[in-house]
């Protein structure tokens, strides 16, 4: 509890906050994350909420959902937060939890635990007044956002489409700004298959995998299209066994980033149909597209305005932007109201930097409980 009169008080903030990151939680430690989770369930034990708790599958971790004890009965509000950091166990000795000035230090400090954490501290405030918020409120906590939520999607999109608003407590942006939109993120294998030879005596028998795999770089590096806000990316290569062998095989994964439904379509189709320049040597694709692309809609504008509104009142100007990375908020922005970029501002989001401005804890968290009180 605070002890001072201030409900938003920085320093129980972040006392809280040191608790989450000083338990490391890389997706793929599924034990680590579900130790965080059963912290977070014990935040909520003395709060008017059900708790439900999804046991975790193909080497994930568990998903908690809080509900609260009212308004359930109609749609009301999804939080979306994730505990999973992109940081490997032991990370936390190079980057220890740490404050410097206005910086709070630690793994998964700004992406998200900083931001999930003060979602969880307004609505703890807000179970503290006589009244209730005019609806209800859910607050989902996923474990595999950082590996493009393969075990969380479907939860998080039958939650979504039941939502009449979803807030998404992901970092804010370049000094504080809210995110509106995001790109579709697709990601795909190439598997070629050649045919071997002796480089040496029979280079004529030779179907080169990796000379095509060039071809296909060649053309996926061509998609590129800054002005429209497409970018290819192939971010792995492998091929060959050894130098004097006509290499049979070669591989890559690629990464795609398009800012609308119609861009993903025509893009997502060029991808997969990808074929072979060289007789004699086969060319595979296969992928999808695994975030659909967070367009601006009606729905969400008026959500961000309201959002900028209370911000002013509380003394700060709301100003959103559209990023390239994905988030949850990209499988509910299609039929629900989505506001991105909620949780805390700062910088270094997966790097041996990453750290939170602590100046910006109490008014995101304020921001957050105005918005608990005020969507109806």
């Amino acid at each position: 509890m605070p002890t001072n009169k201030n409900p938003f008080d920085t320093a129980t903030m972040l006392e809280g906050i040191r608790r989450w990151v000083e338990i490391e939680t890389p997706t793929d430690t599924p034990d680590q994350v579900n130790k965080l989770a059963s912290l977070v369930a014990n935040h909520y034990r003395d709060l008017p909420v059900t708790l439900e708790r999804v046991a975790g599958v193909n080497g994930c971790g568990d998903h908690l959902v809080a509900r609260s004890a009212w308004g359930q009965d109609k749609p009301g509000i999804l939080v979306l937060s994730h505990l999973d950091t992109v940081h490997p166990m032991g990370f936390i000795e190079r980057l220890p939890f740490r404050i410097d000035g206005d910086s709070a230090f630690g793994p998964g400090i700004y992406d998200m635990k900083g931001g999930a954490y003060i979602a969880h501290h307004a609505f703890r405030r807000l179970c503290e007044t006589a009244e209730r918020s005019p609806l209800g409120i859910t607050h989902m906590f996923t474990s595999d956002e950082e590996i493009g939520s393969p075990t969380s999607r479907e939860l998080i999109e039958a939650e979504g489409r039941k939502a009449k608003y979803v807030l998404v407590t992901e970092p804010a942006r370049d000094g504080g700004k809210i995110v509106t939109g995001r790109k579709g993120v697709g990601r795909f294998e190439v598997f070629i298959k050649g045919v071997p030879a002796h480089a040496g005596t029979r280079p004529e028998d030779g179907r080169s995998a990796i000379r095509e795999l060039a071809n296909v770089i060649h053309a996926l590096e061509a998609m590129n299209d800054l002005k429209r806000g497409v970018s290819v990316n192939v971010g792995v290569v492998r091929g060959g066994t050894r130098p004097n062998v006509t290499p049979e095989e070669a591989y890559a994964e690629v990464d795609l980033r398009v800012p609308s439904i119609a861009d993903s379509d025509e893009f997502v189709a060029k991808i997969l149909g990808l074929t072979s320049k060289t007789e004699g040597v086969t060319v595979k694709v296969t992928g999808e597209l695994n975030r659909p692309p967070y367009e601006k809609s009606n729905s969400g504008a008026s959500l961000y305005e309201h959002a900028k509104g209370l911000a002013a009142e509380l003394g700060f100007e709301l100003i959103d932007t559209h990023t390239g990375g994905g988030s949850d908020g990209n499988f509910t922005a299609a039929h629900t109201g989505t506001l991105d970029g909620l949780g805390v501002d700062g910088k270094g989001a997966h790097t041996h930097t990453e750290q939170l401005y602590i100046s910006s804890l109490e008014p995101r968290a304020r921001l957050l409980y105005r918005l608990y009180q005020t969507l109806r």
